[in-house]
């Protein structure tokens, strides 16, 4: 599989999804904003018998993106049946509340395009 990259973009909120396979296993990145960086690692293993998926986090000390790394590792590694490892570094200076709904929800569209893609 050759990598994958997918954009989503909102006022101005704009990410980047980027994925890597490793053999059969996935490497994703999700940066965005006005400085890129690594906030967060997570970890997502399928569940055997399609059962969801179990999700271990690392996070920088004062980022925030821990819980969405953990909410895409589970997403994908439960879709795909495969590990998926998922790094997030997302920073826009003066978020609004309105803003950080759309950085969830644009991730979250580009973790659903992404799946269909590597299924397809």
């Amino acid at each position: 599989m050759e990598p994958i990259t997918l954009t989503a973009s909102r006022g101005r909120i704009a990410l980047r999804m980027t994925c890597v396979a490793m053999g059969r296993d996935l490497s994703v990145s999700l940066a965005g904003g006005d400085r890129e960086h690594i906030g967060a690692v997570a970890l997502g293993l399928p569940r055997p018998k399609g059962d969801g998926a179990t999700t271990s986090v690392l996070a920088v000390l004062g980022h925030r993106e821990d819980d969405l790394a953990r909410s895409l590792a589970t997403r994908l590694a439960s879709r795909l049946g495969v590990a998926v490892s998922v790094a997030c570094g997302i920073h826009v200076d003066g978020i609004s509340r309105e803003e950080l709904a759309d950085v969830l929800e644009l991730s979250g569209d580009l973790a659903d395009r992404l799946a269909s893609q590597v299924e397809g």
